[in-house]
Parts: structure tokens; sequence; C-alpha cells
């Protein structure tokens, strides 16, 4: 998944120390987030995306959404989870 952490980041003018301070992780955190190791998980996003104001599409992007859909259709149901 891509994500324009560091770009919001930027233009706030913080420093990644700053914002590991602000959401309360470690600034290794905030580098493997920009970095697109380390996908965070959906509580962070949405700490991430209210910190800056942001919806969490604007800040994480897919790879490939298109695969994405095509492949949760290609999955088999399993018994007992038809809805």
């Amino acid at each position: 998944m891509r994500n324009r952490v560091r770009e919001f980041r930027s233009n706030r003018g913080w420093s990644q120390q700053q914002l590991a301070d602000e959401l309360g992780v470690s600034r290794q955190t905030v580098i493997s987030i920009e970095r697109g190791r380390f996908d965070p998980s959906l509580p962070l996003a949405f700490r991430l995306a209210a910190l800056f104001g942001s919806a969490i599409e604007d800040l994480f992007i897919p790879d490939d959404r298109s695969s994405t859909v095509a492949r949760a259709s290609e999955e088999p149901a399993r018994p007992g989870n038809e809805g």
C-alpha cells in the first residue's frame, strides 16, 4: 500500500519524532509507515487521518484496488458464513 504520510507530515513542518509523539508511537514506526514497509493498524490509520484533518483514503492508496476486489470475489464461500 502506498501512502502520503511523509507529504502530509512535511506540509505541517513536523519531524518524524514530532509525528511519533503526537501518535504515541516510536519514530521507527513512523519511518516504517512512510517507507511503505509497515501498514498501520486501522485505529492508527484513523488517528493519522484525524491528526491531519483528512480521510484515510487521502493518506493510504492501495497498490491495485481492482485486483484486491477481484481476489475477494473469487474466494469460495465458507459453510456457515453465507450472511
